[in-house]
């Protein structure tokens, strides 16, 4: 199995889990998908009147998949 962030490395999900699982369970899909949950919640709170500019939700849009793994790990 290939050690990168498109596929959860583990033992056991290499030996018995699908590609498919492998891949939702992933750092890039882990990762994208809370990005596109920010957005959606900084698109809510403009509604609701909060100080959030168009410019900041696009920003948001173009880096949902620019992903700093190393900064990540930290977390």
């Amino acid at each position: 199995m290939e050690n990168n962030t498109n596929y959860y490395a583990n033992p056991l999900s290499e030996r018995y889990a699908s590609k498919e699982m492998q891949k939702i369970f992933s750092a890039d899909n882990k990762f994208s998908m809370w990005r596109k949950l920010w957005v959606a919640l900084a698109k809510a709170e403009k509604e609701l009147g909060l100080d959030i500019t168009e410019e900041q939700i696009e920003q948001m849009q173009e880096n949902i998949y620019n992903i700093d793994y190393i900064k990540a790990s930290e977390y």
